[in-house]
């Protein structure tokens, strides 16, 4: 019982402490911009200040109409952005109702 149980405590315990797997998805924001662009033919879509009680962040969603792919990319204050998502089949889907403040 007592090796099962320190077993157990080292592999979580290795587990806990080894890097994420997201940050071999990380650089510098220009360079993962620059394949966004060239090797997926990605553009912006959309993106949005997100904050947090340690540090805000920036987080977008790239996407292209020719392949279809999209990358949810987040961009912290020093400028290194990681890779959070991607995917394939992208739709946009458009605003259901009229800001307020415009005409009918």
């Amino acid at each position: 019982m007592f090796k099962r149980l320190l077993g157990v405590s080292i592999i979580f315990g290795m587990a806990a402490t080894a890097p994420p797997a997201l940050a071999a998805s990380c650089g510098v924001r220009e360079d993962v911009i620059y394949q966004l662009e060239n090797k997926y033919s990605e553009k912006l879509t959309s993106g949005g200040l997100q904050t947090a009680p340690a540090e805000n962040s920036m987080v977008e969603i790239w996407s292209s109409d020719q392949t279809g792919t999209f990358t949810v990319l987040m961009t912290q204050a020093n400028g290194i952005s990681c890779i959070v998502a991607v995917g394939t089949d992208y739709f946009d889907v458009g605003p259901t109702k009229r800001p307020k403040g415009t005409a009918s």
